[in-house]
């Protein structure tokens, strides 16, 4: 029983500790903005060798599209200011600022099935999309 005090003491005294400048620790965890899976990434590293470009995908939110935004990608030489930027496998993913607030905590995948071979983006902020997937509306 004495354990399980500690325990809980220890879980509740967590949750108040200050980072530096008073902030929670807790607000310094969280998830992350974009993603991007292996699968992908091998994907990327596969068609940047073969364009001899660095294996940095940038994906862009355009309007238009069936369902009113759409998913735009494009190798890019680099990131610019103020991009979000997830690396995985030595690949990387950029979003500008504008586009990463409709495409926050989505990953980006490759896909190959019978329909093709395609990027898809699982975004937990699209509240309708088309059926191919490269479409979506908030």
């Amino acid at each position: 029983m004495q354990s399980r005090s500690v325990a809980l003491s220890t879980r509740r005294s967590k949750r108040f500790l200050a980072a530096p400048g008073g902030t929670s620790y807790l607000a310094l965890v969280s998830e992350p903005q974009i993603s991007l899976t292996p699968s992908a990434a091998k994907r990327v590293a596969w068609i940047a060798k073969r364009q001899h470009k660095p294996a940095i995908l940038r994906l862009a939110v355009d309007g238009g599209g069936c369902a009113g935004f759409t998913y735009k990608f494009d190798l890019a030489p680099d990131a610019e200011t103020g991009d979000a930027i997830a690396e995985t496998d030595g690949v990387k993913l950029i979003v500008d600022p504008l586009s990463l607030e409709l495409v926050k905590g989505s990953a980006v995948d490759f896909v190959e099935d019978l329909g093709g071979a395609a990027f898809r983006v699982t975004n937990p902020n699209a509240q309708s999309g088309c059926g191919c997937g490269s479409s979506f509306s908030v």
